[in-house]
């Protein structure tokens, strides 16, 4: 490799990685943050055309993201077989290189389904945080030996700062969820307590009673209590309506 090629593949990964540090996670959602980071590894990692990016949940493959579409075929038939270079990537937590995957030994059911796709190198590389293996980045490419070790070494500088990335975006998105949750749960609380209320007042029943009867009007037609105190809501805002009509 000449000099002037060997300091453009460095200017690219310096490129990606400035890209990745002023990614506004907090601005995206999870999928689109995975699929920024895959498009700034396409870019910083030499002899890539094609990346796919894994996030890890609980041991299994939750969300995946590709800059292009054989990549999204091909770890669909990989993470399918349980079986392929991400895998070994994963469980292994080192780079793992392939310079011919359709003939690859080391997975004697995933190289010759993977042939159809053009592909032939691959570069997996684990995204590992202090709390473990938070995903994966597969790079493709359609040569052979596509992948040297000076490509998986520019790879590792730029898993390490996507690993962080990926869970920052990750805790990011769980807080959100939770969060949602818990505003979802605050408001069906409400409505239920105001239908409690509506109940008391218009039958002169106990709270203990007013609740209780929500609960036998949920069970008896199937509906969620929160549905139930909607649907009392509503109807006295249609009595109260009507009177003033």
């Amino acid at each position: 490799m000449t000099k002037k090629a060997r300091s453009a593949e460095d200017d690219d990964l310096e490129d990606g990685l400035v890209a990745l540090s002023r990614l506004a996670t907090g601005r995206m959602s999870l999928k689109d943050t995975l699929l920024r980071v895959a498009q700034f590894a396409s870019r910083a990692i030499p002899g890539a055309n094609g990346v796919g990016l894994t996030l890890i949940e609980d041991g299994r493959a939750d969300t995946i993201v590709a800059t292009e579409p054989f990549v999204t075929e091909m770890d669909a038939v990989q993470y399918g077989l349980k079986q392929g270079p991400c895998i070994s990537a994963v469980a292994g937590e080192v780079p793992v290189i392939s310079d011919s995957i359709s003939s690859d030994s080391r997975w004697p059911q995933f190289g010759p389904q993977s042939a159809g796709f053009g592909i032939e190198s691959s570069l997996s590389l684990p995204l590992i945080t202090s709390d473990g293996v938070v995903g994966s980045l597969n790079v493709y490419a359609h040569e052979k030996k596509a992948f040297d070790d000076r490509a998986a070494l520019l790879g590792g500088y730029f898993a390490v700062p996507a690993a962080i990335a990926v869970q920052n975006a990750q805790i990011l998105a769980e807080s959100k969820r939770l969060a949602l949750h818990l505003r979802t749960a605050l408001n069906n609380r409400m409505i239920v307590e105001r239908a409690v209320g509506v109940l008391m007042t218009r039958s002169g029943d106990s709270a203990e009673a007013a609740i209780a009867r929500i609960r036998t009007i949920s069970n008896s037609e199937h509906k969620k209590i929160d549905i139930v105190a909607q649907d009392i809501l509503d109807t006295a805002v249609r009595r109260a309506n009507a009177r003033r009509a």
